[in-house]
């Protein structure tokens, strides 16, 4: 199962103090993510009951590929956009290169609940990391580094399949043949929502 995970929501089925939960979005029992996001990211979640499929979806050895929309603050600088490409040593180890490019603000994109601070003076950008590694808080520590702090992020795709057709909040099913090592596209968009 595929799910546009909203800002604010815990990437787990169950909470404390009333915060919101997939629980809260998908009405389905025995299945949990395959890899998380923090709760002040948004996007694709890969829902799955089966423990070897999440164990190719979440586990780095299987290098899936996670692509990444960041709005950060400032201007990327071609150094800062380098050293990401390579790879930036993080305080739990170097993290794998990446693949990145400044991208223009992804075109229907939802706006942000709620929405990120905005300063006049100092303008943001948008790029597009790819990772096939996933640890906690990546992205972020990683654009930090560089000097471009991330103030929204929205996960866009995971493997083969995409958030195409999903406004936060809904899910639809995924095929796990798309899982296949020899790669395939994304099921095609089947809107179901609470």
């Amino acid at each position: 199962m595929l799910v546009n995970k909203p800002c604010g929501v815990l990437c787990q089925f169950t909470g404390a103090d009333g915060a919101a939960t997939l629980r809260d979005f998908v009405p389905v029992r025995g299945v949990y993510p395959a890899g998380r996001l923090d709760a002040d990211s948004e996007g694709l979640v890969v829902l799955t009951s089966r423990g070897d499929v999440q164990e190719r979806i979440a586990d780095p050895r299987h290098k899936l590929p996670k692509t990444y929309w960041a709005q950060v603050e400032g201007t990327p600088a071609p150094e800062a956009l380098a050293r990401l490409a390579r790879g930036v040593v993080l305080r739990d180890g170097p993290a794998r290169a990446a693949r990145v490019r400044v991208i223009g603000e992804p075109p229907g994109l939802w706006p942000r609940d709620p929405p990120i601070r905005s300063r006049k003076a100092i303008p943001t950008a948008w790029l597009e990391i790819v990772l096939r590694e996933g640890r906690n808080r990546q992205v972020r520590r990683m654009t930090a580094a560089v000097g471009l702090p991330t103030l929204r992020l929205v996960r866009w795709s995971v493997g083969p399949w995409t958030l195409a057709g999903l406004r936060p909040g809904e899910w639809r099913r995924g095929d796990l043949a798309d899982l296949a090592p020899e790669g395939g596209t994304a099921a095609p968009p089947r809107r179901e929502s609470r």
